[in-house]
């Protein structure tokens, strides 16, 4: 083989390996451009977009009832709840909310006990944080939880359920881990 015929080889190899370099390139790029528009107009987004952009505040609707109980199942305190049984809702939760009553919440379902963790980004009030596990059982309180917060306040153990209230409630009915939740949603 003659030596022409090997540098045409590998000059061809070179620019085969420079067209697929940039073909990656431009693909990877539509990928970006394309992601940062797909899904800004659904629906799902819209809600908590909007209120980002516009300082929408959000009201409390009541969907139910929920009593806090010691392990004996004396009930210590009873609140309303609005409830966040969706992707959309938990994620922003009480996010924008500039008032909260004593005797309000909000119930989170998730559909897995799994470690949790939440944080206060876009939250206005302070607030307790309980987790509670799949028995009901309430295995971790944050108390207080600075608004506007990005630091995450995990878990630490499974929980299906989480309940967030007035930050206070929890000291002023003395719930403590290991109390009880119990609920009725309407």
């Amino acid at each position: 083989m003659s030596k022409q015929k090997i540098n045409l080889r590998e000059k061809r190899k070179k620019l085969f390996i420079q067209l697929a370099v940039v073909v990656m390139v431009i693909s990877f790029l539509t990928l970006i451009i394309f992601s940062n528009f797909v899904g800004t107009d659904s629906p799902k987004n819209n809600e908590l977009e909007n209120a980002m952009n516009s300082k929408t505040t959000f009201v409390f609707k009541k969907q139910g009832e929920l009593a806090f109980t010691d392990q004996n199942e004396s009930v210590k305190s009873i609140i309303d709840i609005e409830v966040a049984d969706d992707f959309q809702k938990r994620a922003t939760g009480l996010m924008f909310r500039e008032k909260m009553e004593e005797n309000q919440g909000m119930l989170f379902l998730f559909e897995l006990e799994e470690p949790q963790s939440f944080w206060m980004r876009n939250t206005i009030l302070s607030l307790d944080i309980l987790y509670v596990n799949s028995q009901k059982e309430i295995v971790k309180i944050y108390k207080n939880a600075r608004p506007y917060s990005d630091d995450g306040l995990p878990s630490i153990k499974p929980a299906k359920y989480v309940v967030e209230v007035i930050a206070g409630y929890t000291d002023k009915y003395k719930i403590v881990e290991g109390d009880k939740v119990n609920w009725r949603i309407q």
